[in-house]
């Protein structure tokens, strides 16, 4: 191993999962019972929040079922009792789920999609992600994968001193191809840092991967969605840069469906024509710049109350197990 790798390996900046894993198999080995004896208590003392109608309308939006709004009969074809939820192939996904389904009794049904959901459920699910458009009612979110996905990074660089340079580090493959273009396009351009991180393109593209604290040296990260939605999307708006990006299709516990275009990132075309036209523009204009971050901030900052996300999650699963389980 060189010492580029062993470098980025002891400072990439991501969240530890080895401290992760050890913290959910504790999870997995305390008795359920003590947690679905205070969720009562839990939520009954959340209603009393001052934040309460926020609350609910984060819980509302991450979940969007109605009663008649599903058909019954193909769910219960698929759903599983939570006791009977096996470990999901990514256990991230089971791990995440089970925080709070533990708070719930374990005879109450449902279905989880692990993974990088990129489409709309058939049935009632828990997802990580879905479509931002469509009828995605069948898809109630919750936070998954958060351990890749969840992180937030404190910059103290102010956008005035990085680097007049929007940077790109991604892997690219048949279901990345806005990658493709992307790469297609700015490769070996002097405004655009571009490099793929792994062998799904031209040799040529091929770089090493960059820590998040390289990343902050430069004015514009480059967010590009994926499977799903880009997993640099959080930590970039909670930085000094500015995310950049075309017009966003999936969203997941962040909301990004309600992300305004040039208030909260950077928007471009899907083909990237006229991404060095919008970095010069706000090169040249500072003050709005920093009016992206700013709001950027702002966004992430509501997810940062980890009592009050606790609540979110709870009530979500609730409205859940309430609108498909039958009344006994």
């Amino acid at each position: 191993m060189n010492k580029r790798k062993i470098y980025y390996m002891l400072n990439n900046g991501k969240n530890f999962k080895l401290k992760y894993y050890a913290q959910n198999y504790i999870r997995l080995a305390t008795p359920k019972v003590l947690f679905r004896k205070r969720l009562k208590s839990v939520l009954d003392k959340a209603a009393k929040r001052d934040d309460y109608e926020y609350i609910q309308q984060r819980v509302d939006y991450c979940n969007r079922l109605t009663i008649d709004g599903f058909d019954r009969k193909q769910w219960e074809t698929k759903a599983v009792a939570l006791s009977q939820q096996p470990m999901t192939r990514q256990k991230v996904y089971f791990f995440d789920s089970f925080e709070y389904s533990r708070w719930f009794p374990q005879d109450l049904r449902w279905v989880l999609l692990p993974g990088d959901v990129n489409y709309i459920a058939d049935v009632p699910s828990i997802v990580k992600s879905r479509p931002i458009e469509g009828d995605n009612a069948n898809s109630v979110l919750l936070n998954m994968d958060k351990v890749r996905h969840f992180l937030f990074v404190n910059d103290k660089k102010p956008w005035r001193e990085k680097r007049d340079v929007a940077i790109f580090r991604g892997d690219l493959g048949s279901r990345k191809a806005n990658r493709d273009v992307f790469m297609e396009r700015w490769f070996g351009d002097p405004m655009i840092d571009a490099g793929m991180t792994n062998n799904e393109g031209r040799p040529e593209w091929k770089r090493e991967k960059l820590t998040i604290g390289e990343h902050l040296d430069y004015k514009f990260i480059m967010s590009l969605e994926g499977h799903d939605v880009a997993s640099n999307l959080k930590w970039v708006m909670s930085s000094n840069s500015i995310a950049v990006s075309p017009r966003l299709t999936c969203e997941t516990w962040f909301m990004e469906g309600q992300l305004k275009p040039n208030y909260h990132y950077i928007e471009v075309k899907d083909d990237f024509s006229d991404l060095t036209d919008r970095m010069q523009y706000y090169i040249e204009h500072p003050d709005e710049a920093e009016a992206i971050i700013e709001h950027a901030h702002e966004w992430v900052a509501q997810f940062q109350d980890a009592r009050r996300e606790r609540i979110i999650s709870l009530l979500v699963l609730q409205k859940y197990f309430n609108t498909t389980n039958p009344k006994p």
